[in-house]
């Protein structure tokens, strides 16, 4: 067996080489659980636990995978880095008071602006104003989770440059406006359906405060009040926005993504170190900015891709021995396994078991139905956990950070599987 050759390594693969994957994953859902403040100051050490084994087998057997997979990690880390950088010098100022209306209306702009800016740069750019707009509420966690299941996922379904598995598909010779005709009836419904439900969670969760604040000032009577208006009698504070120079980087950042690798990360590099060095140094501090969720997600990430590299070996050499063959099984297979994966190799490994199975309209090689399936699954369940997609992780760290106590790993996949999965079924029966 040629050492270079991925197909014949992963049929060589034993199914326990996945173990320190699985292992990994249940450190990250129940150590934050169960021993939270062990988790905090060791988290580091289990991914260095479960990775550094893996890591030292493809070595000495498969040096190429692991160099594959190093760089991959280099070019996904920069990117993050840069985006969260950059979007963490830009201040939104203004008085924004999070009801459910505005809370819709940001989750809304932030599903156009995924688009443009890609989910981690939209959802870099939004979540702050959000918290702060949120901050005088008893309950924010599940405006943080909806946050991440329309901005940092749902919400970049339509161009290549809003999620990574569509970039590469682009690469893989998908037209770049295809994506945008393909899946806008798809997006538009899931993001209606994703906001309309979250409407209605806040609208409850409102209640829910003014009625426990009629009850802590004693005075039951105000637990049918309107509400009011939050800093009411203060002055408020016009829309604006600070450290400007940070949107010209954002742009070169997005350009960069069309670049060939290394002038990419360069390109990337060099345009966080601008924002870094020209960002006034207030804009960051009144953003409450700091550098501990971008550490915290490279360190989890660095045991993410060092553990599933035999996990997405084996789907590549035995994706065929699955069976999927409609549209559904596409969406689903795809989407199951980009919800704790990384959806841009899961994606390219659905892309090339579709090409062998055809159809009359294709796209570069992939019948066109197969081809929206995969793309929505890739996209849309990245936000079935925390991990699917790595703004998921980002947000929850700046959350936590802000004062905002987030559900665990598996209290998030109880929302998930709750809102998220209803509306899934639902689009398979209409698109898929």
């Amino acid at each position: 067996m040629p050492p270079h050759d991925p197909i014949a390594l992963g049929a060589s693969l034993p199914l326990w080489s996945v173990v320190p994957f699985a292992g990994l994953l249940l450190s990250i859902a129940l150590f934050p659980l169960f021993a939270p403040s062990v988790w905090a100051r060791h988290y580091a050490k289990v991914c260095l636990a479960f990775g550094v084994p893996v890591a030292c087998f493809f070595l000495l057997r498969a040096p190429r995978e692991l160099l594959h997979t190093t760089l991959e990690y280099a070019s996904f880390l920069i990117l993050l880095a840069s985006l969260f950088t950059i979007s963490g010098g830009i201040l939104l100022r203004g008085t924004l008071r999070g009801s459910a209306g505005v809370n819709c209306a940001i989750l809304a702009v932030g599903a156009l602006l995924a688009n443009v800016f890609g989910t981690t740069g939209a959802s870099m750019l939004l979540i702050r104003p959000l918290l702060r707009a949120n901050a005088h509420r008893r309950r924010a966690a599940h405006v943080v989770v909806f946050f991440i299941f329309v901005v940092a996922n749902i919400g970049g379904a339509l161009t290549p440059i809003g999620d990574p598995p569509l970039f590469l598909g682009y690469l893989r010779g998908v037209p770049f406006f295809w994506t945008l005709r393909a899946m806008v009836l798809p997006w538009a419904f899931a993001c209606a359906l994703v906001i309309g439900a979250f409407y209605l969670v806040d609208r409850r969760a409102l209640a829910l405060e003014k009625v426990a604040a009629a009850e802590d000032e004693g005075d039951p009577a105000r637990a049918g009040a309107p509400d009011t208006v939050a800093g009411a009698g203060e002055a408020r504070v016009p829309l604006s926005i600070e450290g400007k120079i940070n949107l010209p980087l954002l742009m070169v950042v997005i350009g960069a993504v069309f670049l060939p690798t290394p002038w990419r990360e360069m390109a990337m590099a060099a345009a966080a170190g601008v924002s870094a060095w020209k960002t006034p140094a207030k804009v960051r501090k009144e953003n409450e900015f700091t550098w501990y969720p971008i550490e915290e997600v490279a360190i989890l990430f660095a045991g993410i891709f060092a553990t599933m590299i035999p996990a997405l070996l084996i789907l590549k050499a035995r994706g065929a021995e699955l069976g999927v063959v409609s549209p559904a099984h596409f969406f689903w297979v795809t989407g199951t396994l980009s919800s704790f994966l990384d959806n841009a190799p899961t994606y390219l490994t659905f892309f090339s078991l579709a090409q062998g199975v055809g159809g009359a309209e294709t796209v570069a090689g992939v019948s066109a139905p197969l081809l929206q399936a995969i793309s929505a699954g890739a996209v849309f369940m990245g936000a079935n956990s925390y991990i699917g997609n790595a703004p998921n992780f980002m947000v929850k760290a700046i959350a936590e950070e802000a004062g905002v106590r987030m559900p665990s790993f598996f209290g998030y996949m109880a929302w998930s599987c709750g809102i998220l999965l209803p509306i899934f079924a639902l689009l398979t029966l209409i698109f898929f």
